[in-house]
């Protein structure tokens, strides 16, 4: 690899680890601070079972709609770019660009619709339509040969037509979305002090008498649910549950 591309290709690895961490971090501090430091992280995340870690990132994709929409970009052109790279550019290369535009379209517009569907239309039309901004980008590299269909990497031919310049825009869009604008909208949502979960009053009772308090929904069971007890900080289980519109656990970090 020359030095010139070299930079380039480290770049849009870079934004492929800082989407895994993100994935892998954010449940945990959304965790931690939520309910109030790591012995609860521990004792919640114990309650809901490791396999269902995936729940806070789920819980806050459903409630953060600036959150899905950055995250269904990344994800939409992060994986375009990869199987691109690994053989689907050159596979379909004498294809015709309309049927490889069209193909390209699939998952965005899936994507779109199942943000749209949990967060407002908008959001949803605004998520499938970036996604597929970003997947276009990556299209016009390799039909202009500034992409190696071999690798995937970028071949370092300067931008000559305003089509090639709009691509290199789109192309730094989606590195900023990837590296720098979703790890800090994932951090914000995180430390909003808000429950990724459900909210409930439930009748609870420790051995010294029922009573009502108020849960963070961690698991269904039976008639019940297991929930965190904001107010005594403990795993408990709880019945009779209604629901509770107020998601604000404590403040907000900032």
């Amino acid at each position: 690899m020359s030095e010139a591309k070299a930079p380039e290709y480290s770049r849009e690895s870079s934004g492929h680890l800082v989407l895994v961490a993100v994935v892998l971090t954010v449940p945990v501090l959304k965790l931690a601070w939520t309910l109030g430091g790591g012995n609860a992280a521990r004792d919640a995340l114990t309650a809901m079972g490791p396999g269902n870690w995936a729940d806070v990132v789920i819980g806050m994709f459903l409630n953060e709609p600036l959150l899905a929409t950055v995250l269904t970009v990344v994800v939409s052109r992060a994986t375009y770019g990869y199987f691109a790279a690994k053989g689907g550019a050159l596979r379909h290369r004498d294809t015709p660009l309309p049927v490889t535009a069209a193909t390209a379209a699939i998952v965005p517009a899936a994507l779109g619709v199942v943000v749209g569907a949990f967060n407002g239309w908008g959001w949803g039309l605004l998520a499938g339509a970036l996604g597929y901004l970003l997947r276009v980008a990556v299209m016009i590299d390799y039909t202009t040969g500034r992409r190696v269909h071999a690798t995937g990497r970028r071949s370092g031919r300067r931008a000559e037509t305003p089509l090639q310049h709009t691509a290199d825009v789109l192309w730094i869009a989606g590195l900023l979305l990837g590296t720098v604008i979703l790890p800090v909208v994932a951090f914000l949502a995180a430390l909003d002090g808000r429950a990724w979960t459900s909210v409930e009053t439930c009748d609870v009772n420790t051995g010294q008498g029922a009573h009502r308090a108020r849960l963070v929904e961690l698991e269904r069971q039976g008639n019940g649910v297991v929930g965190w007890d904001i107010a005594d900080s403990e795993v408990v289980n709880g019945v009779n549950c209604a629901a509770d519109d107020n998601e604000t656990i404590r403040p907000r970090w900032w």
